[in-house]
This record gives C-alpha cells, sequence and structure tokens, in this order.
C-alpha cells in the first residue's frame, strides 16, 4: 500500500486534487470573473501546457528525467530552465490558476498558494538537494541566477 501511495503522490495528482477542490468551490462560488475567465482560464491552461511541453522537450534533449524523487543524470538550465528552475511546477500553477478562472470559482483562489506551498514542501527542496549533490557549483551558479519560479536575479 505504500509503495501505491508513493507512486501515486507526483505532482499531476496534486494538480488534478487541486483542479477537483476548485470545481467544488465553483459550485458555491458567487460568479465574478464572467467572461474574462471564459477567455482568460482557457488561454493560461493552453500557456501551462505549453511551457510544460517545452520544459519536458528540453530534459528529453537533456536525456534526464522529468519524474520527481529520482535521481537526475544531467542539470538542465537552457530553454525555459534559464527563466524558471522549476517551469514545470510553475506550468502546473499556471493551470490551476486557468481552471479557477475559467470555472469561476474565486472562492478557489487560495488554492493557488495551497498548491505551491505543496510542492515546493514535497517536492521542490528534495528536488533541489538532490541536484545540490549531484551538481554542487553549477548547480549553485544557476540557482544564484535563476528564480526558483519565474525570474532571473
Amino acid at each position: 500500500m505504500r509503495s501505491f501511495l508513493r507512486e501515486i503522490d507526483i505532482p499531476p495528482s496534486w494538480l488534478v486534487l487541486h483542479i477537483g477542490a476548485a470545481w467544488v468551490l465553483s459550485l458555491l462560488s458567487p460568479p465574478v470573473f464572467g467572461g474574462l475567465g471564459r477567455v482568460l482560464g482557457p488561454g493560461l491552461v493552453l500557456l501551462g501546457a505549453a511551457l510544460m511541453g517545452l520544459a519536458v522537450a528540453e530534459m528529453a534533449r537533456s536525456r534526464t528525467t522529468v519524474i520527481p524523487r529520482r535521481d537526475p543524470s544531467a542539470l538542465v538550465t537552457s530553454g525555459v530552465f534559464g527563466l524558471s528552475r522549476n517551469p514545470i511546477y510553475l506550468a502546473d500553477a499556471v493551470i490551476l490558476a486557468g481552471a479557477i478562472l475559467w470555472l469561476d470559482a474565486v472562492l478557489a483562489l487560495p488554492l493557488l498558494f495551497s498548491f505551491v506551498w505543496l510542492i515546493q514542501t514535497r517536492f521542490i527542496r528534495d528536488e533541489e538537494a538532490r541536484l545540490t549533490e549531484a551538481f554542487g557549483p553549477e548547480f549553485d551558479l544557476w540557482a544564484a541566477r535563476t528564480l526558483r519560479w519565474l525570474g532571473r536575479k
């Protein structure tokens, strides 16, 4: 049972759970976003999917894993990884934001913060420790110039 739970404890599962919670909250939320949400929401979902696709392609080019908790075989710093140390997680957050707008679920906005916190505590911190161990100064240099979520220092 523990093995099964560990296998499903992955970011896409948490994203689906958060989107499901947003849907439930949309049933209780007053309509706020309206037409703007129906336009921006799908746009953000598509933007997140595109960002995720670019990140996965960059990792495939470098022949390293996209699966959390596995040891990386390469430090990927090119492409979208030049703008974010975690573009796939950023994509997940953008997709969640898009879903909340699309569902017109204003009461679900706090889910964005809980998702980011959860991803940072369950996945990012461990991944960054493994990257530090595997790549040392190379990771430190990249981390010093590239923000965790979005931007350059």
